[in-house]
């Protein structure tokens, strides 16, 4: 790309090439698919805040709902579809202490915080 005056010029987004908009949804797949941070994708997708905008961009119009719903057609119609469910009832506990729930418990903290002292 030629410059002007020491700056690149810049593309509108209609003459934007194909491979940048393919490198774009690639990192946001990568992105989810490895459960990573935006800032973490690989620049080889291009850079990460721009990665971001099309996702924020594409989440905001639509665009991610309507390919969803037409891959989901297409796979359903080749039945390549399983819709059984799976319903996992595992149950994870924390530990007491792991809450923020204060209770009264009449131990050492209240006979402590009384403003009377034994004599």
């Amino acid at each position: 790309m030629p410059s002007l005056g020491g700056r690149a010029q810049r593309r509108s987004c209609q003459e934007q090439p194909f491979s940048v908009a393919r490198a774009m949804v690639e990192g946001v797949i990568y992105r989810y698919r490895c459960g990573i941070a935006w800032r973490d994708v690989p620049t080889v997708f291009g850079p990460w805040q721009t990665i971001w905008t099309w996702h924020r961009r594409m989440a905001g119009d639509g665009t991610w709902d309507t390919v969803l719903q037409r891959l989901l057609a297409e796979a359903d119609a080749a039945d390549l579809v399983d819709w059984s469910v799976s319903v996992d009832s595992t149950i994870a506990r924390a530990h007491q202490h792991a809450t923020n729930i204060t209770r009264p418990t009449g131990g050492w903290v209240e006979l402590h915080g009384s403003t009377r002292r034994a004599a």
